[in-house]
Order: C-alpha cells, then sequence, then structure tokens
C-alpha cells in the first residue's frame, strides 16, 4: 500500500481543524516538560514517561487516522513477519500534525542526552543540534522513508521484542504515546523493555502509562555505571498480550528508513 500526501493532508487538516492543537502550543507543550528529571530517569531506568503529551481529543483524532489509508506509505500485519500479532502502518510525508511539530520538538529535548551517551559508551557519532540537519545526514545515506507510525492491537495481539533500526544512522532514543485508555478501551497490552547485561540476566521492565502520555526510551542500547567504569547494556522493547478491546500507539523514531 502505497500512501499519498495530499491523501493524509485531507485526513490531518479535516482531524486538526476539530481537535489538534496549534503549533506553538505543542511546542509548549513540550518545552514544559520536566528535562531534567526525564534525564535522570533515562540515566537510571532507560525509559521516562512524559505526561499528558496529547489531549484525549488529539489522541482520538489520530486513532482515527488508522482508516484513512492515504496517510501511510505501508501497512504490515505481524503475524507475516514473526513479528507478534497486530498491524501497524508508517506515516508518509507529509507527516500529520502533530507528529510533524512533536518529532523535531522531542528531539530537541533529547539530544544534548543522546550525544552524552555516545562519548560515555565511546561511540564517536554525535547528532547535530536540529532534526532537520539529522534527517538530512539520514538521507544523504539513503534513508528517505519516513519511520513514525501508528500501531493497532486487537484482542489476542502483542509485539516481540525488538529495535527499530532501519540503517547506519540511528538516533539513540525514541517516543511511543499511547493514544488509547487502559481498562478503559483496552486491557493488557503492557509496554514492556528488556535490558541485557553483561555477564548478567537481562533485566525487564514494564512501564505504566495512560491515555496521551509517552514513554521515552533507548531504542538499542545505553550506559550503564558499574563499581569498574561504564559499559553498554542492550535494550529491546516490546507490547503483552492485549487480553481485551482495541489499543493504539503512535511510534515516533527519529531517523528515517532505507
Amino acid at each position: 500500500m502505497a500512501g499519498t500526501g495530499e491523501g493524509c493532508e485531507v485526513a490531518a487538516m479535516k482531524a486538526s481543524a476539530r481537535k489538534f492543537q496549534s503549533a506553538p502550543e505543542l511546542a509548549a507543550r513540550v518545552a514544559a516538560i520536566g528535562w531534567t528529571q526525564v534525564t535522570a530517569e533515562l540515566d537510571a531506568q532507560g525509559c521516562a514517561v512524559l505526561h499528558g503529551l496529547l489531549t484525549p481529543e488529539e489522541c482520538s483524532a489520530l486513532a482515527e487516522m488508522y482508516a484513512e489509508d492515504g496517510c501511510f506509505r505501508s501497512r504490515v500485519i505481524m503475524s507475516r513477519h514473526g513479528f507478534g500479532r497486530g498491524e501497524y502502518k508508517y506515516f508518509s510525508y507529509p507527516l500529520p500534525d502533530p507528529i510533524a511539530e512533536l518529532r523535531p520538538a522531542l528531539y530537541a529535548g533529547l539530544v544534548g542526552i543522546a550525544n552524552r551517551w555516545n562519548e560515555a559508551m565511546g561511540i564517536d557519532v554525535r547528532y547535530p543540534a536540529s532534526h532537520a540537519a539529522f534527517l538530512e545526514r539520514c538521507h544523504d545515506a539513503g534513508q528517505k522513508r519516513p519511520t513514525p507510525l501508528l500501531l493497532q492491537y486487537d484482542p489476542g495481539d502483542y509485539n516481540c521484542l525488538h529495535q527499530d533500526l532501519y540503517g547506519e544512522h540511528v538516533f539513540p532514543l525514541q517516543v511511543a504515546i499511547l493514544l488509547s485508555r487502559p481498562g478503559r478501551d483496552f486491557s493488557g497490552g503492557e509496554f514492556v523493555l528488556t535490558e541485557q547485561r553483561p555477564r548478567m540476566q537481562s533485566r525487564a521492565e514494564v512501564v505504566p502509562f495512560g491515555q496521551g502520555d509517552a514513554v521515552v526510551f533507548a531504542v538499542h542500547h545505553r550506559p550503564v555505571q558499574g563499581t569498574r567504569g561504564i559499559y553498554r547494556v542492550n535494550l529491546r522493547h516490546g507490547v503483552s498480550r492485549v487480553r481485551s478491546g482495541r489499543r493504539h500507539t503512535v511510534g515516533i523514531i527519529f531517523h528515517d528508513a532505507k
């Protein structure tokens, strides 16, 4: 399924007129995030919750876009690829509001953490201050396909533990926003992170968050301070089995795909 930007723009404009806040208001929400606390939680646990990033109305408007094929470049049935059960669609460019506004705003809040982590792990890559400059780096390397996606889970669906890499250039943090109401729209479907630690057993983290909340988490590895210095842990993320209802989530990945 190939999406068309025009179809998505029409759907997004209709939804935006009713339910999406203006770009300055979304940027102000991101600016008001307690980034010091977020940084501390990411350093300690590899994830952090951003409460109230979207309103319930914005969540509903985004979830309703799943039926608008013109918004997306492709659809993935997870069981066909061994990814789990459920499905998701990758947005096409131009991205709809508020994804187009949140992606660069969140990147700006996270880029300092990303650069500090790479330095701590002895990785030479540094990320530019603006998301536009980072996307230019991706596109120059042939990573031109947008990666933000909308996921849909029904009863019995789940997402196997995985990493969202997509190419040579990888931004080490990403964001998932829950659009549905836990305990009302669906049950089960917990967000799960695992850390594989050198010469130790893996650690699991179940992250509780509500409608409109976002979880920021490490894409594939992060630094951890040990007794003998800093070491690297590898992370994967997934979603446990949905027991009832329907669960929608938006994923904001900052690098594009080949």
